[in-house]
């Protein structure tokens, strides 16, 4: 059977080989290159970050290596500057103790808290184990904080919902080293772990560097380097203030994060209750 198929298909082909060729040859067009598209948001590095820039990409999640709870770094927030005036940060060493989290921009519908941000245009989170969010609007002059809310409507459990009575301005427009500014927010009629909640809430903000940023996966040439000292004082309590420094790149946004212990007073300080930074790792599901 099989002798006489292989014979058939090579005397059909024969045939049509050898018969007058009534078939005219489709007429095909140039091949044509596909179009790759284009990034929404492309570094130009221009020496400073605008508004488009630095913009929240909704459901888009980021992998990052974050130090272990309860573990303190040992951090140089200064870097290295060589001769010609370029400062280095180098974050490269990955500890083997360190962690991989995912977080993610949040569209606030369906948020329990979203009707006490009608101007809220996304969330995401504060801390890595997403139990605070922030509530944030963005503009063309800056990217403001409205207000913070635990990720779960639970009152019984410690709920969380304060709204700042005037936006907390996060980052001004252009982002350029040299620049500062400081931010007042106040919140009213509160609730903070399940407790009546009230404070003054000032933000210190400046860009005071920038430089190369090298971790682990990627190293970035011209990242900006933003201070924020936080000082938290509230309506009964002891006034609390934290130390953050932030890293931030162009259509990238912040891709590293130290954060001081509490009441730490130097900005520069070398001890971080955590340290964020961006990872092409990918925790398993």
């Amino acid at each position: 059977m099989t002798t006489r198929i292989l014979t058939s298909l090579v005397v059909l082909s024969f045939v049509a080989a050898c018969g007058d060729n009534q078939t005219v040859p489709p007429d095909h067009q140039d091949y044509l290159v596909p179009d790759a598209g284009q990034l929404a948001c492309l570094p130009n590095l221009d020496g400073q970050i605008d508004a488009n820039e630095l913009q929240a990409a909704i459901g888009i999640s980021e992998s990052l290596l974050v130090s272990p709870a309860g573990q303190t770094r040992n951090v140089d927030l200064t870097g290295n500057v060589d001769g010609a005036g370029k400062r280095t940060w180098d974050f490269s060493v990955d500890d083997g103790s360190d962690q991989l989290a995912t977080i993610q921009a949040m569209s606030l519908d369906g948020k329990w808290y979203a009707s006490s941000f009608p101007n809220g245009q996304w969330a995401a989170p504060l801390d890595v184990a997403d139990t605070l969010e922030g509530v944030y609007t963005h503009s063309d002059t800056e990217v403001d904080l409205l207000g913070i809310a635990s990720t779960q409507p639970n009152p019984s459990n410690g709920q969380t919902l304060y709204v700042y009575d005037a936006p907390v301005e996060i980052y001004r427009f252009p982002l350029t080293p040299g620049a500062s500014w400081t931010s007042v927010g106040q919140v009213h009629n509160g609730t903070f772990d399940g407790l009546p909640y009230a404070s003054t809430d000032t933000y210190n903000i400046s860009v005071d560097s920038a430089g190369t940023l090298i971790l682990p996966d990627v190293t970035f040439t011209q990242a900006m380097r933003v201070k924020t000292t936080v000082t938290v004082v509230p309506i009964v309590g002891q006034t609390v203030t934290t130390q953050q420094s932030s890293w931030l790149f162009e259509c990238f946004g912040e891709v590293a994060r130290a954060t001081s212990q509490l009441d730490e007073t130097n900005p520069d300080f070398t001890t971080a209750a955590e340290v964020r930074r961006l990872s092409l790792q990918r925790s398993t599901p």
